[in-house]
This record gives structure tokens, sequence and C-alpha cells, in this order.
């Protein structure tokens, strides 16, 4: 096997990258890497420098795995900020840092795209080991790999990486005919109150307008993003993602995006995006020029539980954090991170915080499973 480094995406023949990633996990396509790229949303400038790594045997592409040299820890949505502290108390330097994951998405799903035929746990290794020697080379503290799954996850696991825990909260499709038959399966109290949220809405005379990204005009691109930008304005906070973005996403896999607009008498007030896999709906943005009472909850969760049971998806996965989301149906999930740190020393005092921590988040699991409405 030959391991090359490259510093675009766009360096790879995108087919071939494509062949190897699949349909099912949009974040991990070709386009959606190089949207992020094309953009100016990642590069070395805003501390996200691709160092993509390809695998070839006999000369032929067999696996890619995504990866970035970052100066900071924002659009991570796994908190290291306390080992940053730790490490630099330490007299060490914890960046420039290596770093697998899609940038600003924390979702489950592939972090490496791996030909159907080839041993995954052949290219894993050899991955890892040539991330480790890089990092050795380059006076590179630390590799971390964001919400691996499935298979990979646990091939991570056997090469001994440091694993962290968390919880997000996910709706799982139980073979729903419509949302009434979902909220069937809550208490009668719950489910009052999700009818009731629903009413509230149309009460304040908003429509919810369901469109396939491919066939919104660049107008509806700039309300959605001025939408998406107040979110963040806010906080007090510049977004991440620029117009450019989305508009070469939806130029690019727009039947792969699904946006929601509320509008009332006549003009649009808010906005949701989400992606749409093969059987998982991936709840992303939101934003609104006003406050409405529920319009969050309808356009971020209940339009998108409708599309996930009008077309059979088997999963919603709405994104990091919101424990509002436990009363709606959606059930505490555990998500993973695998670390790695050159230093051995500081890598066992990480080791003994996430056995620490691990317990805490199991308890906090265990107890938001109790908040669950459905019926007992």
């Amino acid at each position: 096997m030959d391991i090359k480094q490259i510093t675009a995406i766009n360096q790879v023949d995108s087919k071939a990258w494509n062949t190897l990633a699949g349909e099912g996990y949009p974040f991990l396509r070709h386009e959606f890497l190089s949207a992020l790229e094309d953009s100016g949303c990642v590069s070395a400038k805003t501390g996200w420098q691709p160092m993509h790594l390809l695998v070839f045997e006999n000369s032929e592409l067999i696996a890619g795995m995504p990866l970035y040299l970052k100066s900071h820890s924002r659009g991570e949505f796994v908190f290291d900020h306390q080992w940053v502290y730790a490490y630099e108390q330490y007299g060490r330097n914890y960046f420039p840092k290596w770093l697998t994951a899609i940038p600003f998405t924390p979702c489950q799903g592939l972090r490496m795209a791996v030909g159907e035929k080839i041993k995954q746990e052949h290219v894993i290794g050899a991955l890892f080991d040539f991330v480790k020697a890089s990092a050795e080379k380059n006076d590179i503290a630390s590799w971390h790999c964001l919400f691996p799954a499935g298979e990979q996850l646990n091939l991570l696991r056997q090469h001994g990486l440091l694993v962290r825990e968390g919880v997000q909260f996910q709706w799982f499709n139980k073979g729903y005919a419509t949302f009434d038959d979902f909220l069937s399966t809550f208490s009668a109290s719950k489910r009052k109150m999700l009818k009731r949220e629903r009413r509230k809405v149309a009460e304040q005379g908003i429509e919810m307008i369901r469109l396939s990204g491919k066939t919104l005009t660049e107008h509806q691109w700039q309300v959605f993003y001025d939408f998406y930008r107040m979110t963040y304005l806010k906080h007090g906070m510049s977004p991440y993602l620029n117009l450019d973005f989305f508009l070469l996403c939806a130029q690019s896999m727009g039947d792969r995006i699904l946006v929601v607009f509320a509008v009332q008498d006549g003009a649009y007030v808010g906005a949701s995006l989400s992606f749409i896999g093969n059987d998982t709906l991936y709840g992303r943005y939101w934003g609104c020029r006003d406050e409405f009472s529920m319009l969050h909850f309808e356009s971020c969760y209940y339009q998108g539980l409708d599309y996930c049971i009008e077309n059979s998806l088997q999963r919603f996965d709405s994104g990091a954090q919101g424990e509002h989301k436990i009363a709606r149906g959606f059930e505490p999930v555990t998500t993973y991170s695998v670390h790695w740190f050159q230093d051995d020393r500081f890598g066992k005092a990480i080791e003994q915080f996430l056995s620490r921590e691990k317990t805490a988040v199991q308890r906090y699991k265990d107890d938001a499973a109790d908040y669950l409405p459905f019926k007992k």
C-alpha cells in the first residue's frame, strides 16, 4: 500500500472518491467536501488546512480519509478545551493537531472511504501508522477522529486509541404510517403537548413549505442564508458557512437537500435545512426573522419527522445537543470520538479523565431516557 497526501479534495477525481464513499452518507461525498473548500469555509486561513490521505494499491485508489491540520478547536462539537489548557500547563503546544472529521458536522458516519472489496482493518491500520509517523516527524501532538460509527469505530478501538463518549438525541422510525401513528405511542399528556405545539404554528397564520434544494432559486437561497446567519449573530458569533457553500451544494447535490420555509402573509419568516441520506435525515441549519411560538420545533423537528415517515427513512439525526428533543420522541444515543497523543504520559492522564467522564455520560444518558414521552 502507498499513501499519498493531498492539500485539496479536488486533487482526487470525484468519481473515484465517491465510488469509495458510497451513496448513503452525504457528508463524505466529494461534492460536500469540495463545497467546503471551494467556498473558502475550510482552508488554512480558517484554521482547517486540508491534508487528506489517499491509499493506493498497484496504482489503484482503494481508500481515502479526510484529514485536517487544525490550529484551533472550533467547529468540531467534541470539546477539548480542558485538554488544551492542561497540555499547555504541561509545557507543550496542543496545536497544531491532526483531525479526521467532517467540518462543522457532528453527525455519525464513515470517516474513511474504503472500497467494498478491501479489508478495512488493513487500510485503517496503514492510515493510523501514517498519521502517527507524520505527527512525530512534524511535531504534531495528537490525532482526533470525531463521530466515527459502525465497523470503522470498532476497528479504531483495536489500535488502542482513547475512546470518548457523548450523547445526542435521535429519532427512530418504528414503522410509523403517519405522524399521528407516531403520536399514538406517547402518553396522553405528551401527545396533547405536541398537537398543541403544531396547532400553535398554524394559529399564527404560518404555512410550512418543503422544497428540494435543487429547485430553490438564488433569491430563496439568499433568504435562507440570511436566516441561518441570524442564528449566529443573535449569539454574537460569525457563521461557519457562507452563501457560496450553500450555492455549491445546491448545484452538486441539491437532490440531497431538504429546505423547509415558514411563510406568513406571503413573506418568508424562517427556514431550516436538512441533508438526505439513504436511510437517514440529517437536520443541520435553522434560522428565523422574528420569534414565533413553536416555530423552531415545527421547522426543525416536526417537518423532518413528517418527511421521514412519508419517505420511509429510518432515522432522524437532528444534530448536537438539545435536551428539549427528548419530550418530542428523540432518544438518547451514544456518540464516539477516538484520540491519540504522541506523549504517552499525557495520554494516560486523558485516559483516566475519559474513564471518569464515561460514567457520568452513561448516567446522563440513562436519566435522559426516563423523560421520553412514550407510554410505559
